[in-house]
Parts: C-alpha cells; sequence; structure tokens
C-alpha cells in the first residue's frame, strides 16, 4: 500500500503533523489479517482454494435459498462444490500445504487399505499453511455437523442428505489426513531410531533412545 505523503506549506511551520500509522513490526502484527497470512503462505494460491470451496459450498447451502426456489438447483450446485472441495483437499491443498496425501487401494486379493504418502521430513512444511490446513480441516465438519443439527429441528428433511454428504466427504479428508500425519511422524520417528544404530548406538543406549523417540511420538500425536 502506498505510503500517504503529507506536504508542509511553509507558512504551515506550526502545524503538528499526525504520526505514521504504524508498519508490522513483529511476525505476530504481519500474520493479523487475510492479507499477512496469505503473504506468509508458501502457497497462496492452494490456500486460497482450499477455501474457496469450502466456503462456497457451506455458503451456497446456506443462502440458495434467497435466490431460487429450484431444489435440484440448488443441490447440485451443493453437490458440485463439495465434490470439487474433496477432490482438491485430499489431491492438492493436503500435498501442497502440508506434504500429505492418502488413497483407499484394493489388492489383488480384494482386500482394501489405506496408503499414506508424505514429505520427505528434511523439508517441513510452512507454518502457516500448516496451521491454516489443519483449521479449515477441522472447522468445516463442525459447522456442517452443526446445520445438520438445524435441519433436524426445524425437520428440514429434504436438505438432510446434502448435510449428511458434506459431513461424508470432510469427515473422510479429516480423518485421512489426520492418520497420514500420524504414520507421517511415526516414519520419522522409526526412521530417528534407525539412524541411531546406524551411527553406533546400538545396544542398551539404541534400544532407550529409539523406545523414547516413539513414546515421545505417540503421547504428542496420539
Amino acid at each position: 500500500m502506498n505510503t500517504l505523503l503529507n506536504a508542509i506549506e511553509p507558512d504551515d511551520t506550526d502545524r503538528v503533523q499526525p504520526p505514521p500509522p504504524p508498519l508490522a513490526t513483529t511476525q505476530t502484527d504481519a500474520e493479523n489479517g487475510i492479507a499477512g497470512i496469505f503473504k506468509q503462505s508458501a502457497h497462496p494460491a492452494a490456500l486460497f482454494c482450499l477455501y474457496l470451496f469450502r466456503i462456497a459450498a457451506i455458503s451456497v447451502y446456506i443462502l440458495c435459498g434467497l435466490f431460487t426456489d429450484n431444489y435440484v438447483l440448488s443441490t447440485v450446485a451443493v453437490v458440485v462444490l463439495l465434490a470439487m472441495d474433496f477432490w482438491n483437499c485430499r489431491n492438492v491443498a493436503g500435498r501442497t500445504l502440508v506434504g500429505l496425501r492418502f488413497w483407499n487401494q484394493v489388492d489383488e486379493d480384494g482386500e482394501s487399505y489405506w496408503v499414506f504418502e508424505s514429505r520427505d521430513p528434511s523439508r517441513p512444511a510452512n507454518p502457516v499453511d500448516s496451521r491454516m490446513f489443519w483449521i479449515a480441516l477441522y472447522t468445516f465438519p463442525t459447522l456442517w455437523l452443526l446445520l445438520l443439527v438445524i435441519s433436524i429441528v426445524r425437520f428440514s428433511l429434504a436438505f438432510i442428505p446434502i448435510v449428511i454428504l458434506a459431513l461424508v466427504f470432510n469427515v473422510t479428508n479429516a480423518v485421512g489426513f489426520t492418520y497420514a500425519d500420524r504414520d507421517a511422524k511415526q516414519r520419522w520417528a522409526n526412521s530417528v531410531a534407525a539412524s541411531s544404530w546406524s551411527m553406533g548406538m546400538g545396544g542398551l543406549g539404541g534400544q532407550l533412545l529409539t523406545s523414547a523417540v516413539k513414546n515421545s511420538v505417540g503421547k504428542l500425536f496420539g
């Protein structure tokens, strides 16, 4: 933002000029506001799309009755936005903002299992991106759960399936990324333990270090 320059006329030398507005001098000040968040983000486009799809889906659901009485059109619009958000969060935002990804895979015997993918621990995620991702991941399922309660109380039975679908999409991503994050930290703990053995810390010392790392990770991350 351009700095406002105050010109002082020669005959107004006695006039006291107001002090300029203070600039952000600390990290806390810089983080205040949406502009500061996006400025400090390493991937502002991915962060913007994450919140765009999520806010758009819940806003269309709440406000669609003000613009149209067409139930089918409203339902299709919300479902499309939910599907876009689900795909973007799992395949783009999660991988870009926190370095995590998950999917369900079926083996040759027909057994399905979760597959987790994580970024190299030597390349940690941007703290702003990470914090905003986890806030979005857990906040919006709570909002959809609140809307489900409101729909039940108001007997809006026609909209309950939409809210349930939104909960399925949002909770699936929340659970998947939670387990992916836990898996990444567990593998990091195992790699630290393995490196201790390779550095000649075998025996009782290596066992104690391995146990301490695994226990600390378990206590911190469930």
